[in-house]
């Protein structure tokens, strides 16, 4: 692992937000947080690109209750294609906000409008909660993206960890209920099997930014003691375990060499192309779970950041106009 790797690492396993020692009710104060915007902090997290212009929009939700998402707007004139994009956090944690410098940055490089969402977190809300705003929020997006600035034909869904696993769920249901239409689904380093059944849980189990100790809490707060749904290969909750992966969209998985997920996420990515599904799959080397979050400290945040917005530019691009003889 480079050097600057493992001092943020370090600093990060030692800091206050180690959700394995946080009780439920010290959890919301503790997934609030975001880094500040200015040096030195943005020599990891990379900056917001000034350009991009940020706001709030509400969509509701199929229970009636409203819920937010963040819009990044990039400086060129629209329509443009639309990302939504569903934040890490193993469904615990994160927010919105600490992910602006990843979503401007994919606003102003593809360009594209991204739509990030501010879906329910456990422990207040269990499993499938989570699925439920992020099936909604697109469905919500596919509807109103024109009043955006943004081109509903050209949709695609991005995201990361527990936000993979979202990105994905969205695009089985979308397949099975006919719609919306999705470009593309870019998966970073996803959770695809809640079972923990992949050999890379016990190899980096006490990994850097995330620990199998760390993934049973997770899974413990959002899923909760419902026996309902406490089958972990149900694969309403678990992408892998979906018996069909036919006709799904074209998919990027990126996974970490040092990370317990990695397995999942490549074998996910083997059995969409199994399935006929076009795939892209990069395990980057020497670097860990949460690359995409901190580039600055890695030495392949770059050209991960790169694949990333090349896969989403060419699956968004407009298609091409029939020529006339």
């Amino acid at each position: 692992m480079p050097l600057r790797t493992r001092l943020l690492t370090t600093f990060l396993d030692h800091g206050p937000r180690d959700v394995t020692k946080l009780t439920p009710e010290e959890i919301p104060a503790a997934r609030a947080w975001v880094a500040p915007a200015r040096a030195p902090f943005t020599w990891v997290t990379g900056a917001v690109p000034p350009q991009v212009r940020i706001h709030e929009v509400s969509f509701p939700c199929r229970d009636g209750s409203p819920r937010q998402i963040r819009a990044y707007h990039p400086p060129t004139p629209g329509p443009h294609p639309v990302v939504v994009f569903f934040h890490g956090g193993g469904w615990v944690m994160g927010n919105t906000r600490m992910y602006d410098p990843l979503c401007a940055d994919l606003a102003a490089s593809i360009p594209a409008l991204v739509l990030s969402v501010d879906y329910r977190l456990a422990p207040e809300w269990r499993a499938p909660q989570a699925v439920l705003d992020c099936i909604d929020a697109t469905r919500w997006v596919a509807g109103h993206a024109g009043d955006l600035g943004g081109d509903p034909t050209r949709l695609a869904v991005c995201g990361d960890s527990a936000g993979g696993n979202l990105a994905a769920l969205v695009c089985h249901t979308a397949h099975d209920d006919g719609g919306p239409g999705i470009a593309h689904q870019a998966l970073i380093y996803p959770g695809t099997d809640l079972s923990k059944s992949f050999p890379s849980i016990r190899e980096h189990a006490n990994a850097p930014v995330l620990t199998e100790q760390m993934m049973d809490v997770f899974l413990a707060h959002y899923l909760g003691p419902d026996p309902a749904i406490a089958d972990l290969r149900d694969p309403r909750l678990s992408p892998y375990w979906r018996e069909d992966l036919r006709g799904l969209p074209p998919a990027l998985v990126q996974t970490a060499e040092l990370d317990p997920l990695r397995d999942e996420g490549q074998a996910y990515a083997a059995r969409l192309a199994e399935a006929g599904v076009q795939v892209r799959a990069t395990n980057y080397l020497g670097t860990v779970h949460g690359f995409a979050s901190f580039p600055g400290a890695t030495v392949i945040g770059r050209q991960a950041r790169l694949e990333l917005v090349t896969e989403l530019r060419s699956h968004l691009a407009p298609a091409a106009s029939p020529s006339v003889d």
